[in-house]
């Protein structure tokens, strides 16, 4: 049997960053995944955008913290990760919209996010070719920024592997046994192995992981589907997030959808379905490309003429209210959930990294236990995310 301070079932979004944080503090860490390699799950399957635009303090807070690391890994660390800060926009065509994102903005300036509302002009000089017609204007964030998510997860995991983090890929969790109150038992199909805490970062398979200690966690995934084109010169700045859900008939059964182009000059983009589709399938379907490429060269003619290199379909662990659940278990508290990241674990794992070790270590901050406020695994689900 092999023991350790802490086990982390999940060596993806969330994992790898918290086995790096707890590595630096010299705790002896175990990260064990039933794929073959770090960011094998949803983490490979995420557009690569960063962003602190949300809605409430909690993802505000984490997701800062999580941009300064990806924007200064390189100079710290040496390696490049696709690294580039071109901000988000949320164009508004309709009066609606354009008093929802102001309302909102008032909200993240009073949590330090740097964020402004631009007239339509000023909009069409950091998107020359946007549409015109009825456009209102457009929030831009610009230090939100995006990253290779298959390049950050192995910068991040070969870093832990040097502070001493140890990785068991290949191995599937079959049970977990509460010993004691300080003594966590995780059965794979190869070995034991025994830690004080465990962390519960598993994606998809989250609510298994729970269900395996007696938990009940409201998480479901749900799929959204990706493309990437070829490369070409860089021709506009930010992320583009149309909230609009679709009007046209051919479209009708999509929400919003949102692209950018990345540090190597492709257009990455996604779209959210009108009707959820529950599970964990990833063929992806013939339906979306041609439902998402109509709306965006309505958005942005000038994307007419890009080659799609390829598709994908990954999900999104939804929690009911579109908030993670971050926190002990109240009847094991050392069975700590990091799960629910509803599409959003690749932006907010570095920063949630470091917070996971502070509840480890017992060094929350009140501005931490601020944030877990808004990440209460026993809060009662019943608030939204506006940018869900």
């Amino acid at each position: 049997m092999k023991n350790f301070d802490v086990i982390i079932i999940g060596a993806g979004s969330i994992g790898v960053p918290a086995a790096l944080a707890l590595a630096q503090k010299k705790i002896k860490v175990l990260v064990i995944d039933a794929l073959a390699s770090p960011g094998q799950g949803q983490n490979k399957r995420a557009i690569g955008g960063i962003r602190a635009t949300h809605s409430d303090k909690g993802k505000i807070a984490t997701a800062l913290r999580s941009i300064e690391i990806f924007s200064t890994w390189k100079q710290t660390h040496g390696d490049d990760i696709g690294w580039i800060q071109n901000g988000y926009s949320f164009p508004a065509y309709t009066d609606q919209d354009a008093k929802r994102l102001q309302e909102l903005m008032k909200v993240q300036k009073s949590f330090n996010l740097e964020i402004d509302w631009l007239a339509p002009k000023e909009y069409e000089k950091l998107v020359p070719g946007i549409n015109m017609e009825n456009l209102k204007g457009s929030t831009y964030s610009p230090k939100d920024g995006s990253a290779s998510p298959l390049l950050a997860v192995n910068a991040f995991y070969f870093k832990s592997l040097e502070y001493g983090a140890s990785y068991r890929f290949k191995e599937k969790v079959t049970r977990i046994s509460i010993i004691s109150a300080s003594q966590i038992q995780v059965t794979t199909d190869k070995d034991t192995y025994t830690a004080a805490k465990v962390i519960n970062a598993a994606g998809n398979f989250a609510k298994a992981i729970g269900a395996m200690v007696g938990l009940d966690l409201p998480v479901e995934p749900d799929s959204h589907e990706g493309a990437i084109t070829e490369p070409v010169q860089r021709f506009f700045g930010p992320m583009i997030v149309d909230l609009r859900p679709s009007c046209d008939p051919a479209t009708a059964d999509s929400s919003n959808y949102y692209f950018y182009q990345n540090n190597e000059g492709q257009v990455i983009f996604c779209l959210t379905p009108k009707h959820l589709i529950k599970g964990t399938e990833t063929n992806a379907t013939s339906v979306f490309l041609p439902q998402v490429a109509k709306r965006m060269v309505s958005l942005f003619p000038k994307l007419a003429n890009l080659k799609v290199r390829r598709t994908w379909r990954g999900q999104y662990p939804m929690t009911p209210d579109g908030f993670p659940i971050v926190g002990g278990a109240k009847e094991f508290p050392n069975f700590i959930n990091a799960v629910g990241m509803c599409g959003q674990g690749y932006m907010l794992g570095p920063g949630l990294g470091e917070l996971l070790t502070r509840i480890v270590t017992y060094e929350l901050t009140d501005e931490d236990l601020d944030v877990l406020k808004h990440f209460d695994p026993y809060r009662d689900f019943s608030g939204i995310e506006h940018f869900k």
